[in-house]
């Protein structure tokens, strides 16, 4: 009987205390989930070239619609797959809110990709969107000049858009 007993702690415990550890989320909190990536081709876009990035610091911002005035902001780092999360434990009504590209890590793909810089995300209940989770759009860093493959890989994909 004792020997069960000290099996359920040695059981338990560890689960309890990675329960302490991960962030409180209820029912209105918001989870905002997105992943960054290098573009090696300097194509614009994800391609079968591109990889995830580690250690990506990204910005959460909201700012009023009227003023412009930044009303919340807060920062992360992408884990190992270059995914983060933020939690949102307020809901921002009229707020814009945007997901926004600071630094990238990786000294091979520094620089920020034009028009990849961002994702916008809706942080409010009242919207139609029934799951807490909030979806932003891939964010993209380059490198400074591309892979010397890239001019094979990205023919391919011109040679696909003239098949349609």
């Amino acid at each position: 009987m004792a020997k069960l007993a000290m099996l359920m702690v040695l059981c338990v415990m560890p689960a309890l205390s990675m329960a302490a550890r991960l962030p409180k989320v209820d029912g209105n909190t918001m989870v905002v989930e997105g992943r960054t990536y290098c573009d090696p081709c300097l194509a614009g876009f994800e391609t079968s070239a591109s990889y995830f990035i580690p250690g990506a610091t990204v910005k959460l911002e909201c700012k009023d619609r009227k003023t412009m005035k930044v009303m919340h902001t807060e920062e992360t780092t992408t884990d190992n797959g270059g995914s983060y999360k933020f939690f949102v434990h307020e809901d921002h009504k009229d707020q814009m809110c945007d997901v926004k590209l600071v630094k990238s890590p990786d000294t091979n793909c520094p620089r920020i990709s034009p028009g990849r810089e961002q994702s916008r995300v809706i942080l409010n209940h009242n919207n139609g969107i029934a799951s807490q989770n909030r979806y932003a759009n891939n964010m993209g860093f380059e490198k400074e000049a591309p892979d010397a493959f890239c001019a094979e890989l990205l023919k391919q994909y011109q040679d696909l858009n003239e098949d349609i």
